[in-house]
Formats: C-alpha cells, structure tokens, sequence
C-alpha cells in the first residue's frame, strides 16, 4: 500500500515495508512524462502510518511547505 501526497503541483509516493520490527517509509516522486525518481527520504516508525507520516514530514520541510 502507498501514500499518494501532492505538494505545489508535484505528485509523490510513500511506500512502506516492515523492517527489523519496525517500518520503514521511502519517497519517490512521479514526473509529468511517468518517469519515478527517489527522492532520498528514508523514515522509520512503530506503525506504518507513523512511518508514512515521518516521511511526509521530512518532505514537506524539504519542499519548505508547512
């Protein structure tokens, strides 16, 4: 399952697998032409929502968008 999150016109996936007890949420943006890049965001959590959220958060700060 993933996280479909649009920030200023972008659109970006969060995946997340369970990893060493934990999970483990990665971020990858999807282009205009469909292409996927990753974006470099890694976050972990108790939970697969908490990890989802850590990586959207780091996201928007990187993005600077509050």
């Amino acid at each position: 399952m993933a996280r479909k999150v649009d920030v200023k016109g972008r659109q970006f996936w969060i995946f997340s697998e369970p990893s060493a007890g934990n999970w483990k949420a990665t971020v990858i943006e999807s282009t205009a032409v469909g292409a996927q890049e990753d974006v470099g965001i890694e976050a972990t959590g108790e939970t697969r929502g908490a990890a989802d959220d850590a990586a959207e958060s780091k996201l928007r700060r990187l993005l600077q968008v509050f």
